[in-house]
């Protein structure tokens, strides 16, 4: 085949391919003009894909077809649009249809840990099985410090990637039930101990002064991740009725990526609020009532938003088109 021939041919169809993608309003005869020089043009493209070394025709041919192919096709939403749609629908909706589990994810770690320091600081003989004595007196001023020994910015990023992994780890492995109460419960034990064993030597209200202001909001994120992933593995051991475990388990992971990616932000002002805050020279009321302003107003949005997006029907799973069609069965 004679190449330059070739492309000489067909040169004048592929600009008016070119020139019909590009407006705006097509009459009925040009725009089946436009879909028979886009089935043409797409074919010419691949023929002279292999036997051409010329990159700028390759690449201007190829955009001409994508063109005509959005023109044909018709362009995607508004990419605000889907992030708004995000924000006001999607991921406040995949946290509120998992508030069960995290509600009592939440509860169980609150009330275990409570129990497990109040028994820690009126057991000596616990307390002795747990630090000894001369490591005692140093975890007051080591609990205090955690918060101011590195620069804030810095300590913010540790901070979310810490809490972030934690959250990932939820996530991720609730199709096992089991691995994410594990990860619960070594950090319930971190809690209770650091608070059984400050409470023991009489400083409570420093302990709570320290963690309240980003444990509130940062914790609620983890359960609300623990949950998202216990929904995971709970939807493979009782589907609901129509689905198979494998389309079950799929649309409960579409949800929780829903809030993964969500969960990214919130624990990203939480880890602002643990560095800038917390060991801030703010009065404990001060800095316990900021994390308790943005826990409210994170559990108003949820509860808001995503009560309004069930009300409306609306989904957190993926656009109908774009799901696997099923297959009939008997």
């Amino acid at each position: 085949m004679d190449l330059d021939a070739y492309i000489a041919e067909h040169t004048v169809q592929w600009r008016r391919l070119e020139e019909l993608a590009r407006r705006r309003r097509l009459t009925v005869p040009e725009a089946d003009e436009l879909v028979t020089l886009y089935q043409r043009t797409g074919t010419q493209l691949s023929t002279i894909r292999g036997k051409t070394p010329d990159p700028l025709l390759l690449a201007w041919l190829s955009r001409v077809v994508l063109s005509a192919r959005g023109a044909i096709t018709g362009s995607a939403p508004p990419r605000w649009r889907a992030v708004g749609e995000f924000f006001t629908v999607r991921f406040p909706l995949a946290v509120y249809q998992t508030r069960r589990w995290s509600i009592t994810v939440g509860l169980a770690f609150v009330a275990a840990a409570t129990a497990l320091g109040a028994y820690i600081a009126h057991s000596p003989a616990m307390q002795a099985r747990l630090l000894p004595p001369d490591e005692v007196a140093s975890l007051q001023q080591q609990f205090s410090d955690y918060y101011s020994q590195y620069p804030a910015q810095h300590f913010a990023l540790q901070v979310w990637t810490n809490n972030a992994w934690l959250t990932a780890q939820c996530l991720a492995s609730g199709i096992t039930l089991l691995v994410p109460v594990y990860v619960l419960f070594t950090n319930m034990l971190n809690v209770a101990v650091d608070g059984g064993f400050l409470a023991a030597s009489g400083h409570t209200g420093e302990f709570f002064g320290l963690i309240l202001p980003r444990g509130m909001l940062e914790l609620t994120a983890v359960f609300v991740g623990a949950g998202a992933g216990l929904r995971v593995g709970w939807a493979w051991v009782a589907p609901p009725p129509g689905l198979t475990r494998g389309r079950s388990v799929a649309t409960a992971a579409r949800s929780a990526m829903l809030v993964a990616l969500g969960l990214v932000g919130v624990l990203g002002v939480s880890g602002l609020i643990e560095a800038f805050v917390t060991p801030s020279p703010l009065s404990t009321a001060a800095r316990i009532g900021i994390g308790l302003v943005a826990w409210l107003l994170f559990v108003g949005y949820v509860t808001v938003y995503g009560r309004r997006a069930t009300e409306a029907a609306a989904s957190a799973d993926l656009d109908q088109q774009l799901l696997a069609a099923d297959l009939p069965r008997a």
